[in-house]
């Protein structure tokens, strides 16, 4: 499977997910985390909506669909004779670029920061969807760094409990899981269907 130059067409799901150049931080303090997000609603979100995301020390997740044509055509404000998909890849990366930029300004640091291209899976089953929420969900704890990942501050496990104004597609998650409480349910299952650990690589 080739996972860093799968095009990115019109109403498609993906799993996005990309770490640092030889696994090195991405994030550095608090503040990183919530500018990572606001560069991603910036570049990324006029292109996908957002079903989850997780952002750990040296790596990330997302959960997403590719907006559809009628949307695409919305948001493409120039370059319109090229492919939807070029727009769509060319939105993450502009935003990874935006964020390297302004991580080497604040750190002092220059070169790249990520990884490139960014790896990308179709996501085609639904209960590969599923799968893929809680295990995006879970990888704080999986990682060891904390012992309940609902108390992660850094993923969108809460952000689908609350009512605060969020980017995410808050309730088709919900209403895909039948509601706030088969949500949290499914990701306290012990036995999930099993994701291809050898295509995460995170």
């Amino acid at each position: 499977m080739d996972i860093r130059n799968a095009k990115l067409h019109p109403d498609q799901y993906f799993h996005i997910f990309n770490r640092g150049i030889n696994g090195m931080p991405v994030f550095f303090e608090a503040k990183n985390y919530d500018f990572f997000l606001k560069q991603y609603t910036q570049f990324v979100h006029p292109f996908v909506e957002t079903f989850a995301y997780c952002l750990l020390g040296n790596h990330f997740h997302l959960l997403v669909r590719v907006r559809d044509v009628a949307q695409l055509d919305l948001a493409i404000k120039k370059d319109k004779e090229k492919p939807y998909y070029w727009h769509v890849s060319n939105g993450f990366s502009s935003f990874l670029k935006s964020y390297t930029r302004a991580v080497n300004s604040v750190y002092n640091r220059t070169g790249g920061l990520f990884e490139t291209p960014f790896k990308r899976i179709e996501v085609k089953e639904e209960s590969y969807f599923s799968a893929l929420i809680a295990y995006i969900h879970r990888n704080p704890e999986k990682h060891g760094l904390v012992k309940d990942f609902r108390s992660y501050p850094y993923s969108s496990y809460q952000a689908h409990l609350q009512d605060a104004p969020t980017f995410l597609s808050r309730q088709a998650v919900l209403d895909w899981f039948g509601g706030k409480e088969q949500y949290q349910a499914f990701h306290l299952q012990k036995k999930r269907p099993p994701l291809n650990e050898k295509w995460l690589l995170e």
